[in-house]
C-alpha cells in the first residue's frame, strides 16, 4: 500500500482525494494523509471516506507518507513549507504552477525525488490526463488511476502544457458570453444556458474520438459559406488568433521566470 500525503486541500487536492476514493473508499492501493490546511475540506473528506486521515501539521503529513503532494497556492509556498524535514527516500509531487523542481529543492533542502504534475479538477472523476516531469513509476501509476498520465521530456515542455491550462476559464466565459447574447435577444436565461450547455457537451463527446484530428473535427462541423464558417472567419480571424498566441506567449514567459521573491533571494 502506498501512503499519499497532501499538503494543501484546495480544489486540486480535493479532486485527487475524490478520484482516489471513487466508489466510497480510498483505492485499496493507497492510504491518504491530509494537512490541516483547508481544514473544513480536509475534515469533510476524512469523515466521508475510509483510509483518509487529517494530520496535526504538515510535518506529520510528510512523516507518514511515501509520496507527498504539494498543492498549496504558489504564493504561499514558503510559509507552508518552511522548516519541513523531507527525508531522501520520499517522493515529492509539486502541482504548483510556475514553481520549478530546482526551486522546490532549494525550499525543501532535500535529496528526495521531485516530480512536477498538472492534475486537473476532472481527476475527481478519474478523467484527468496529468502531465508529469520527470517520469516516475510511482507517481505515474497514481495519476494513471486518475484518468491517465502524459510524461514529458523536459521542464520547457512541461511549462507549455502548464500555459495551456490557463485557457480553461476563458472557455467557460466564452459559453457564458454566448448565453448572455441569447438573453439579450429575448431568450429566457435558463433556456439559453441549457441549450449552450447541450451544444458544447456534444463537442466534448466528439473530442473523445482521437482518430480524428481537431482540424478535421472542425471541418466536419462546418459547411462552405455556412453559419459556423461565418462566425469562425469573422470573429476568430487571424488577428484574434494572433492575440491568443501573444497572451499564451506572455504566460509561458512568466511560467519560465522565477518569482520576483525568489529572484531577490537568489540575487
Amino acid at each position: 500500500m502506498k501512503r499519499i500525503g497532501l499538503i494543501g486541500v484546495g480544489e486540486i487536492g480535493r479532486a485527487i482525494v475524490l478520484g482516489l476514493c471513487d466508489g466510497g473508499g480510498v483505492s485499496p492501493s493507497y492510504e491518504v494523509f491530509l494537512s490541516p490546511r483547508g481544514a473544513r475540506t480536509a475534515a469533510e473528506l476524512s469523515a466521508r471516506f475510509d483510509g483518509v486521515r487529517v494530520c496535526a501539521d504538515n510535518q506529520e503529513v510528510v512523516d507518514r507518507s511515501e509520496v507527498v503532494i504539494i498543492a498549496v497556492p504558489g504564493p504561499n509556498r514558503h510559509e507552508a513549507l518552511a522548516g519541513l524535514a523531507v527525508d531522501g527516500d520520499k517522493t515529492v509531487v509539486n502541482v504548483m504552477s510556475g514553481v520549478s523542481n530546482d526551486e522546490m529543492r532549494r525550499i525543501l533542502a532535500t535529496e528526495a525525488a521531485l516530480v512536477r504534475a498538472i492534475p486537473l479538477p476532472t481527476a475527481r472523476e478519474r478523467r484527468s490526463v496529468t502531465v508529469t516531469f520527470p517520469s516516475h513509476p510511482v507517481v505515474d501509476a497514481l495519476f494513471e488511476l486518475l484518468g491517465g498520465v502524459q510524461p514529458v521530456a523536459d521542464e520547457a515542455a512541461f511549462d507549455v502544457y502548464s500555459a495551456l491550462t490557463g485557457t480553461l476559464t476563458t472557455h467557460y466565459w466564452y459559453l457564458a458570453t454566448l448565453t448572455s447574447w441569447a438573453v439579450d435577444q429575448g431568450i429566457a436565461a435558463d433556456d439559453a444556458e441549457r441549450y449552450v450547455r447541450s451544444l458544447f457537451q456534444g463537442v466534448g463527446r466528439s473530442l473523445s474520438d482521437e482518430t480524428r484530428s481537431l482540424s478535421r473535427l472542425a471541418a466536419e462541423h462546418e459547411s462552405p459559406q455556412g453559419n459556423n464558417e461565418r462566425i469562425r472567419t469573422t470573429w476568430f480571424d487571424p488577428a484574434n488568433a494572433a492575440a491568443l498566441g501573444k497572451a499564451l506567449d506572455g504566460l509561458l514567459a512568466d511560467l519560465k521566470r522565477p518569482s520576483r521573491a525568489e529572484e531577490r533571494r537568489l540575487g
